[in-house]
């Protein structure tokens, strides 16, 4: 398995504190069958600026000392970049990282909100032959009320990934039920656990995939698994399974928000 999502360089941001915590979230990786982490620590964020030499640097110490350490996992570089004002001339100035020297972006937005520009920066991101993934988009409160938001920005050309965590109850109630609501309305391409510490928020992705298996059926979750692998190795993600259909109240807004009736 591939894990798109994760803090686990140590000292960059509220994930792992310092090595025994990058070393013990390691070893539970590949516990569970983890062979990949893909680093992405945040970035501009209003708290943490990590990057991409700094990100990088750190991605090359650690994958040295987990070898040292006989741990067998690979860890590669991204970040969980913030919507900003200041997003697409950081990426010029090569401050931005993609995901595993992909051309998959981690794109997060503010918890609260659907950012108003993110029809224009998708656009942007797309003429830059960028693939945007957004990141835990059940756990934003206008796609908890609005999952058709999420729905015009997949249409746009973005991709979106849910977190282990939300699909398991972790988050509440309110989120586990936007996120299969979303997973089953075809709108997620990538189950990660966007793991901090194993204490806070460890991995759990084989069991999300095993929940995943039980309630949308294996070829769900071989999707999931081999989108994951595909940002990895930077290719298209393959083809999807048929999607459950969204609920009467949730379609009907859908189909209206796009004849703008």
């Amino acid at each position: 398995m591939i894990d798109i999502h994760t803090h686990i360089l140590p000292g960059l941001d509220d994930g792992a504190n310092d090595w025994e915590d990058t070393l013990n979230m390691a070893r539970a990786a590949v516990d569970e069958g983890i062979t990949t982490l893909i680093a992405t620590p945040h970035h501009a964020n209003g708290r943490y600026n990590n990057k991409a030499v700094e990100v990088k640097e750190h991605t090359r110490l650690i994958n040295e000392r987990l070898i040292t350490a006989g741990v067998p996992i690979t860890i590669r570089p991204g970040q969980e970049i913030r919507v900003h004002d200041d997003l697409l001339e950081a990426w010029h100035r090569e401050e931005l990282l993609p995901l595993a020297g992909s051309e998959y972006v981690l794109i997060e937005m503010p918890s609260s909100r659907i950012p108003k520009e993110m029809i224009e920066l998708i656009h942007e991101l797309l003429i830059l032959n960028l693939k945007p993934i957004i990141a835990h988009p059940e756990r934003n409160a206008e796609v908890v009320k609005q999952p058709e938001r999420l729905a015009e920005l997949i249409e746009k050309g973005a991709f979106a990934q849910v977190t282990t965590h939300s699909l398991l109850g972790g988050f509440g109630r309110r989120i586990e039920q936007s996120a299969w609501s979303l997973c089953r309305s075809g709108l997620i391409h990538v189950v990660s656990s966007d793991a901090h510490h194993l204490d806070r928020r460890g991995f759990r992705l084989r069991e999300a995939y095993e929940v995943v298996r039980e309630r949308m059926g294996e070829q769900w979750e071989n999707y999931f698994l081999n989108n994951a692998l595909c940002v990895a190795e930077d290719r298209p993600f393959v083809g999807k399974p048929d999607a459950a259909p969204l609920t009467d109240g949730v379609l009907r807004r859908f189909i209206s928000y796009f004849s703008g009736k």
